[in-house]
C-alpha cells in the first residue's frame, strides 16, 4: 500500500499544481499551508488540508505519523526578492528556520525522503551561461541565501555517517515559472506577484496602466534581459519525477529545472500582446540593481537523472494559459 506524501505550501501556486498531479497519479496527499499566499480552493478535494505552519515541529511529526508519510515535498516559503532585501530576517525565519524545523521533524519521524523547492537565485549573477549545477553559488539577496542555506542543511544531513536509513533529497532549482493548467483549475493567484508574464497579462486586462521594461541596454539580442521560462505544469511534474527517483532508491541530487532556452523581456511582452490581442502600454525604465543580463538553465543533469518529460515547452502556450487564467482569476474576485 502506497504511503502518503506531505506537501508544505500545497495551497500556493506551484504547490497546488503539484498536488493536483499527485492526486491524479493516485498518491495520498496531506497538505500543510498557513494561507499566507495560498488559497483553500486551490487544493484538490482528494487531499487532506491542514492549516498550520511548516515549521511547527510537533504538527509536522504528528501528521507524518498519523498518515504514514514517506516523503515530504517542501514548497512553503517567501519568494519576493525586493522584500527579502528590505526585510531579510523574515526570509531567514520562514525560508531557513522553518525549513530547519521541518527537517528536524523528518529526522525525528524517520522520514528520509525530501523534495525541496529551491531557486536559480542561488547563482546570483552567474559568470557563465547557461548556469549549470556546477556554477558557483553566489546569491546576492536574502531570498537566494535563505534557500541556499536550506540546501546546505540537506547536504549535511545526507552526508552523515551511516545511519539506519540515509536521508536523501532532491533540490530543484527553479528558473522563471509561469502559466497555468490548461484546464484552468488552478493558476497564479499570489497577491502582488511581480513576475513578468503575470504583470503583462494584468496590463492586457486593463488592471495596470502600463508595464515597465527595466533595462534596455543589456548585452543581449534586443537589449533587454533574457530568462528561461518554464510552464508550471512541467515544473510540477518534475516533483513527481523526483518522488519516483527517491522511492526507487536514488541518491541525493541538486538539479536545475528549466528548459535551457531563453526569451527576452521584449519577446515575452510581444507574445502576451499576441495571445491577448491587446496592445498595452510599455514604458522603458532604467535597470534594476542585481538583475543579470541573462539567466538560462543548464538542464542536462535533470534529464540524465530523472524520468522527466516536458510537455509545455512553448512560450505562446505559457503566455496563453497565463492570460486565460488571469482573466478567470479577475472574474473570481
Amino acid at each position: 500500500m502506497r504511503r502518503s506524501v506531505l506537501v508544505t505550501g500545497g495551497a500556493g501556486y506551484i504547490g497546488s499544481h503539484t498536488c493536483h498531479q499527485l492526486v491524479e497519479a493516485g498518491e495520498k496527499v496531506v497538505v500543510i499551508d498557513n494561507f499566507y499566499s495560498g488559497h483553500r480552493w486551490a487544493v484538490p478535494d482528494e487531499a487532506l488540508l491542514v492549516e498550520g505552519n511548516a515549521g511547527d515541529i510537533e504538527l509536522a511529526m504528528r501528521l507524518m505519523k498519523e498518515h504514514d508519510v514517506d516523503t515530504v515535498i517542501h514548497f512553503a516559503g517567501h519568494i519576493v526578492v525586493p522584500e527579502s532585501v528590505t526585510d531579510p530576517l523574515k526570509y531567514y525565519r520562514n525560508n531557513t528556520q522553518n525549513s530547519r524545523n521541518l527537517l528536524e521533524a523528518c529526522i525525528n519521524s524517520k522520514v528520509n525522503q525530501f523534495v525541496f523547492s529551491s531557486t536559480a537565485a542561488v547563482y546570483g549573477i552567474p559568470q557563465e551561461q547557461p548556469a549549470t549545477e556546477e556554477t558557483e553559488t553566489a546569491p546576492i539577496n536574502a531570498y537566494g541565501r535563505s534557500k541556499l542555506m536550506t540546501e546546505w542543511m540537506m547536504n549535511d544531513l545526507s552526508d552523515r555517517p551511516e545511519t539506519d536509513e540515509a536521508f536523501r533529497f532532491i533540490a530543484l532549482r527553479y528558473f522563471n515559472v509561469a502559466g497555468a493548467r490548461p484546464d484552468l483549475k488552478v493558476g497564479q493567484a499570489t497577491p502582488d506577484a511581480t513576475h513578468l508574464i503575470k504583470v503583462a497579462c494584468q496590463a492586457a486586462l486593463g488592471q495596470r496602466d502600463a508595464i515597465h521594461i527595466f533595462g534596455t541596454d543589456y548585452p543581449t539580442s534586443d537589449g533587454t534581459g533574457v530568462r528561461d521560462y518554464i510552464h508550471v505544469d512541467d515544473l510540477a511534474s518534475a516533483h513527481l519525477s523526483a518522488l519516483s527517483w527517491l522511492r526507487g532508491g536514488g541518491g541525493s541530487q541538486i538539479l536545475n529545472c528549466g528548459y535551457g532556452q531563453g526569451y527576452s523581456v521584449r519577446e515575452v511582452i510581444e507574445m502576451v500582446k499576441k495571445v491577448s490581442g491587446v496592445d498595452f502600454k510599455v514604458i522603458e525604465s532604467p535597470r534594476r540593481a542585481g538583475d543579470p543580463p541573462e539567466l538560462i538553465a543548464g538542464n542536462d543533469l535533470i534529464h540524465q537523472t530523472l524520468d522527466w518529460e516536458t510537455r509545455y515547452q512553448d512560450l505562446e502556450l505559457i503566455c496563453r494559459t497565463a492570460y486565460e487564467w488571469e482573466a478567470k482569476w479577475a472574474a473570481m474576485q
